[in-house]
């Protein structure tokens, strides 16, 4: 190990390296879980504590804007004081505020307790990364270990629906919150005995930097909230334009600052590393075309195929069962293949499935998108090939800055996906509909503008007025505008799998640390 770490993870056996995984694996399953259980928690929560429109949007969230704003500064911190340290405070921190929504009687005590949970968030989940890094000083073995991690990533986010749904069968909405706490509690006493420490030593952990701290927290939350303001409201509003100026002129600071400070919060040289790029590209893209159209997918079986919201957590399950199936082999086909093969072609399997949805969608029945799904999920699988690069290039020392990257592209991808392609399906769909055809038969003023903002209000606004060829045209333009929302999608990641193509050099060795 390097000699500026402390050494605590020199003596690990094999089998204490991958029951550390476990713990990681764990911590990972219960954050990413919690960024999708709240969707089936909402509306009875809406029901019971009655938040305003603006509250229900701040409730949903705040947990991401944190996340977002502090996931830099925050992995920075573990790398100082000690990552398990940090993982183990942010579990702690996660389980005692979920326990605190027993006293939730208002929305702004669930708004706050969203945002604390994002601050636990940013504490754990780049310090799972960073860790594995650490652990793991074996190529091979951390290409192996960064696979699961990928596919315990996968698995909490579908399975946050699928829990939720099962939970609020039996229980109140504040089940959402408090499954949470039963995780922590193992993750926090196991960890204690399974997780090495490590951090950086006295000689290389300088003083805090505050300017960068505050530049990456306004800069990240302005960001991401603008963005999110686009995709609701539209490009006329002039507040999201002026926060959005102010967002990217502090993070230019932020990165000016760093590229000249001798300890960098975060070392932005490592994008000048080839593989390194390659490696957030594809993580960043792959969200960017991904996320919106499984979105969309939950939706059309919903309000296509009439299933539940806990059911069609269930049906998207081929997706997950994809990357349980590939993820494990990625590593080993990139160490005989190459990741300048593996790594472009798991994006252009995805790409294959998306495209898939759209030519044989008109109209999509389930079992075409179940194919499509596991394809998606087959192709995503690789990305624990573009982390396991992206830790290739990254020096023991950054391992935080390169978990923070990571999961900061991962995040951003969700949220310049669901702004984009989301409001392009929106559009594709007010333009499949035509709502003017029906005006004739007095859907006018609210009732069109009701009909033209979503299939759902649509379909209510056909059972109100007693007009079933609204509900009818309505769902189809929503398919429609779905599978072509999908095929934009698949060209994304076909231009992605390229350009990640290209910037992977041809000799480089996933199993060999450079």
């Amino acid at each position: 190990m390097i000699s500026f770490f402390t050494k605590t993870t020199d003596m690990m056996t094999s089998k204490k390296r991958w029951t550390a995984l476990v713990v990681l694996a764990v911590s990972l399953f219960v954050v990413t879980m919690d960024m999708t259980i709240l969707i089936m928690a909402l509306p009875e929560l809406v029901r019971e504590l009655e938040p305003s429109g603006t509250q229900q949007l701040w409730i949903v969230d705040i947990y991401s804007l944190v996340l977002a704003g502090f996931i830099i500064p925050l992995s920075a911190f573990a790398d100082k004081w000690g990552r398990k340290k940090a993982l183990l405070t942010g579990f702690a921190l996660f389980g005692l505020v979920s326990l605190a929504i027993f006293f939730a009687e208002s929305a702004e005590f669930v708004i706050a307790i969203r945002f604390l949970l994002g601050i636990a968030g940013a504490l754990i989940m780049p310090t799972t990364l960073s860790m594995i890094r650490v652990i793991f000083e074996n190529p091979k073995e951390r290409a192996t270990a960064l696979a699961v991690w990928s596919i315990v990533s996968s698995i909490g986010a579908v399975f946050g629906p699928i829990i939720g749904g099962a939970l609020l069968e039996q229980f109140s909405w504040h089940s959402a919150f408090l499954i949470n706490v039963p995780f922590t509690i193992i993750a926090v006493v196991a960890g204690l005995f399974l997780l090495p420490e490590s951090k950086l030593s006295k000689e290389k952990s300088h003083s805090w930097d505050i300017p960068s701290t505050i530049l990456s927290i306004a800069g990240m939350i302005g960001l991401v909230w603008s963005i999110k303001e686009f995709s609701k409201e539209g490009l006329a509003d002039i507040i999201p334009w002026v926060v959005i100026v102010l967002a990217i002129t502090m993070i230019v600071i932020f990165v000016k600052r760093n590229l000249s400070s001798s300890d960098p919060m975060l070392d932005v040289r490592l994008f000048k590393k080839r593989s390194f790029s390659a490696g957030t590209i594809a993580a960043f893209m792959t969200m960017f075309a991904m996320t919106s159209v499984l979105l969309l997918a939950s939706q059309w079986l919903q309000v296509v195929e009439e299933l539940s919201p806990f059911k069609a957590g269930l049906y998207l399950l081929p997706m997950a069962i994809g990357a349980m199936v590939f993820a494990p082999i990625a590593p080993g086909l990139a160490a005989r293949f190459g990741p300048k093969i593996v790594l472009p072609s798991g994006i252009g399997i995805a790409a294959i499935g998306m495209f898939i949805m759209y030519f044989f969608g008109h109209p999509l029945s389930y079992s075409t998108m179940a194919l499509a799904l596991i394809l998606v999920g087959a192709g995503t699988a690789s990305l624990a090939v573009a982390s396991a690069l992206i830790m290739l290039e990254t020096p023991t020392s950054k391992a935080g800055n390169a978990a923070a990257v990571e999961e900061s592209m991962y995040d951003l991808g969700n949220v310049f996906g669901v702004a984009v392609l989301g409001s392009l399906s929106s559009m594709l769909y007010r333009v499949f509909l035509d709502i003017s055809s029906f005006s004739s038969k007095g859907i006018v003023g609210d009732l069109a503008h009701v009909a033209e903002e979503s299939v759902v209000g649509a379909v209510e606004v056909a059972k109100a007025t007693g007009i079933k060829q609204l509900a009818n045209e309505a769902v189809t333009s929503f398919n429609d505008a779905f599978v072509a929302t999908a095929l934009v999608g698949g060209i994304i990641m076909i231009i992605i799998s390229i350009v990640v193509y290209l910037l992977i050099p041809k000799s480089l060795d996933i199993t060999k640390q450079k």
